[in-house]
């Protein structure tokens, strides 16, 4: 038999309280700052509307983390806050008791909710101060500027519907509200989804970006614009990078085969300086863990530039690098980099330039006798990674 634990003195003061919508909205100016946490939650759960209005009007916080009740979805709760925030800025009054700076959109502040809802002895304070975006115009309305926290997350189970409607609401209260969304995550989505978003927002305001996509490669450099506009970003999660069958040329190889290679349909990189690659290997290091650089017309020069930052990524797992035009010295040396990484499972490698024959084929009992010395090396590095020749016809 289920016993249900009886209320609380504070819910049954609250639904005592709601009971009278009047009395209600009237207590509000003189009620304690701890009871406006369980009241709203009481409201949003019985679909009180006007008190909860109310006590948006009222509210005695810093911050109203509206994200975990709202589910991002446009339900009533969401309305019923925008619209009190829109009468508020037609007033130009703040009300007495009024402190909210910011409205939280993300999917955060349970510890707020869970502390003053009594479910939560964790110490959690959203009464102080709170940084204001250095962007945020120094308004004389009395109300400005309102923080509009929002993350911004794509993906193939939800809709943009959500997104577009704050920041087109935002964009409509420009000067009252500023949009400040602080992470930016997609997920197997077509990019035109999301430069749609990121067209509307100010980027410099996102400091977390996490892509898990297959982007072509003109559609990664539109997205290299953006991200270059992220002047904030201090963690770019990056698990998976390929950049396979695009050529690294030079600007003057590329004026001349330029033409040719639009005949044949191929899809290269002109103009490429290692620096980008270099740097983008960098501030993902920290989580890369695949990495694939097969067919890119890579020499010896290129490899030794980035061996190391590949050294600085501890996470690799399954490295691939086929394919390219490399010396046995340059492979021996970038296996001697990465080898020793701690999560490495696998490494593909191509045939070195010198056990190919004139006419093209392979030295096999040559290439055995590498592989011989490759694994001895290895072993004395005490890392026996799985290592493989690849070869445009076997990878």
């Amino acid at each position: 038999m289920n016993i249900r634990t009886p209320p609380t003195l504070l819910q049954l003061a609250g639904e005592s309280l709601l009971r009278d919508q009047a009395s209600a909205i009237t207590a509000l100016e003189y009620l304690l700052a701890a009871l406006f946490p369980p009241l709203f939650i009481q409201a949003h759960r019985r679909r009180i509307w006007e008190p909860l209005k109310a006590m948006v009007h009222a509210w005695p916080f810093t911050v109203l983390p509206l994200g975990c009740l709202s589910h991002l979805s446009l339900d009533e709760v969401l309305k019923a806050v925008l619209d009190e925030l829109d009468i508020l800025f037609a007033q130009e009054v703040r009300p007495r008791r009024w402190k909210l700076r910011v409205l939280d959109l993300r999917k955060t502040g349970d510890n707020f909710w869970r502390m003053w809802c009594g479910d939560s002895t964790q110490n959690c304070s959203l009464t102080g101060p709170v940084a204001v975006h250095s962007s945020s115009p120094n308004m004389e309305h009395p109300l400005a500027p309102l923080e509009v926290f929002l993350d911004l997350n794509f993906n193939e189970r939800v809709g943009d519907e959500f997104l577009m409607y704050i920041i087109g609401w935002a964009q409509q209260r420009e000067g009252l509200v500023h949009l400040c969304c602080k992470a930016l995550r997609i997920s197997e989505v077509p990019f035109q989804r999301v430069s749609k978003v990121l067209d509307g927002v100010q980027l410099d305001c996102i400091q977390e970006v996490e892509v898990n996509c297959t982007w072509d490669l003109p559609t990664l450099g539109t997205f290299a614009l953006h991200l270059g506009q992220m002047r904030g970003t201090f963690a770019l999660h990056l698990q998976r990078l390929s950049l396979s069958y695009i050529h690294m040329l030079t600007e003057e190889q590329w004026e001349e085969e330029e033409d040719e290679e639009q005949e044949e349909g191929k899809q290269e990189l002109a103009d490429f300086s290692l620096e980008p690659l270099r740097a983008l290997l960098e501030a993902v290091a920290p989580t890369l863990q695949d990495l694939r650089l097969d067919n890119c017309a890579m020499v010896d020069s290129q490899v030794k530039a980035i061996l190391p930052v590949l050294s600085c990524c501890h996470q690799l797992r399954d490295f691939t690098v086929s394919e390219n035009h490399l010396s046995m010295a340059t492979i021996e040396k970038l296996l001697r980099h990465t080898a020793v990484l701690p999560s490495l499972e696998s490494i593909l490698y191509p045939i070195p330039l010198e056990y190919y024959r004139t006419q093209g084929t392979v030295d096999k009992e040559r290439l055995a006798l590498f592989g011989d010395d490759l694994m001895g090396m290895l072993r004395e590095l005490e890392h026996p990674n799985i290592i493989c020749p690849g070869t445009k016809y076997c990878h």
